[in-house]
């Protein structure tokens, strides 16, 4: 029994690891990038519909969202953050399937 509790224990750390770190580059690349370089990816269409603001204040949330994952379970403090986040990345996730399926674009590379 014990041996299952810390091979979840380490897949779930393993899994927000991953996450934390998906939201870190992709919100740096927000805050890093101009909007018309954003804007010129074909893959970043969505970025042609926000202010410079929006998407920097994006790319904010998605990089302490990152760090929110990861500090308050490894510190073991205000643990009740954690799934906080997570409910905010998915509200945050559930804007972008939004945005997606309004400007009716695809993946042309799915």
């Amino acid at each position: 029994m014990f041996e299952l509790v810390v091979l979840m224990n380490t897949a779930l750390w393993v899994i927000a690891a991953l996450l934390a770190l998906i939201f870190l580059a992709a919100g740096a690349m927000k805050l890093r990038q101009p909007k018309d370089e954003l804007a010129a990816n074909p893959n970043r269409f969505w970025a042609e519909e926000f202010s410079p603001a929006t998407i920097k204040l994006l790319g904010a949330l998605e990089v302490l969202a990152a760090i929110e994952f990861i500090v308050p379970a490894m510190l073991d403090i205000v643990l009740v953050a954690v799934p906080l986040t997570a409910v905010g990345l998915a509200l945050l996730m559930i804007g972008a399937a939004i945005t997606h399926t309004r400007r009716k674009r695809t993946n042309p590379s799915w």
